[in-house]
């Protein structure tokens, strides 16, 4: 498996890269190649004044590339020029990654803005499962909020083909995983799609199948809005990740996956992890 790495070149994206934690967390469920990118947009332009933009980047990025390299990665860089999160997730499927990482906090002065704006962007658009990093907000040298990025997770559902998908993830997410939390929303339902199953049916069904892999569960059926329930139920459980669907259709008129997934990464304390819809037709 080989993961993109986005940064900025600031500290709040160097935090992700040089965690000794998070790295072990990328290769315990499989990740073998890194592929490193910095995005420069098209209006920073190499004569600036004030900051000698080359320099900087050949440094940070040579440092980037030792820290990667000694914890046991293959690495592979990437300068380009552009839109940030167009190039970012070109990047991701053109090399047909099975991971893209990005931060979710910070400025750099020296090149664009991974962190922020540009994070909810790939979150929009990504073709591969996406990992938003929560980095410290605030502080001069900002660590990530969760070191431990898949050991407890909140798996959100709408039970559609899409949070399905999401589900799937376990298959290579459980060898870091221990604890997991299913948790689905009941929103008003649709007078039309007839009688509704038991979520907490659905839900044991799924907890079934962690725990074969030796994972503790529980299931957390709510009612309300999706995104304030899921981040409700992340306040509670505090897991080190909430998993969901980018986007889908639920069959009670209300998209879980979609805005609601851009609500959780612009709102959550913690990472967020988002699986796209298959690019198979």
């Amino acid at each position: 498996m080989n993961a993109v790495c986005a940064t900025d070149l600031s500290a709040a994206s160097e935090a992700t890269i040089e965690n000794e934690t998070c790295l072990e967390c990328l290769g315990r469920i499989g990740i073998e190649e890194i592929n490193l990118v910095t995005v420069i947009p098209s209006n920073v332009h190499v004569g600036m004044p004030g900051i000698d933009f080359d320099e900087r980047r050949k440094r940070s990025i040579d440092r980037y590339r030792r820290v990667i390299k000694s914890a046991g990665f293959d690495v592979e860089t990437h300068v380009v020029r552009g839109t940030p999160y167009r190039r970012i997730n070109g990047l991701a499927e053109a090399i047909g990654a099975s991971l893209t990482v990005v931060g979710s906090r910070g400025t750099s002065p020296l090149e664009n803005r991974v962190i922020g704006s540009t994070a909810r962007n790939v979150a929009r658009t990504t073709v591969t499962p996406l990992l938003v990093n929560r980095i410290e907000r605030g502080a001069e040298e900002p660590d990530v909020v969760r070191e431990h990025l898949f050991r407890r997770i909140l798996y959100a559902t709408d039970f559609s083909t899409t949070a399905e998908r999401a589900f799937d993830a376990f298959s290579y997410l459980h060898h870091a995983t221990q604890e997991v939390t299913l948790v689905h929303v009941r929103t008003p339902p649709d007078p039309s799609t007839g009688e509704e199953h038991d979520p907490s049916e659905r839900l044991e069904e799924s907890a079934d199948r962690l725990e074969e892999w030796g994972i503790e569960t529980r299931i957390d059926v709510r009612a309300g809005d999706p995104a304030d329930e899921i981040l409700a139920a992340e306040a509670e459980y505090e897991p080190t990740t909430i998993l969901v669907g980018s986007r889908g259709h639920s069959r009670l008129r209300r998209l879980l996956l979609g805005s609601v997934s851009e609500d959780v990464v612009a709102r959550a304390s913690g990472n967020v992890m988002l699986v796209p819809p298959s690019r198979v037709a």
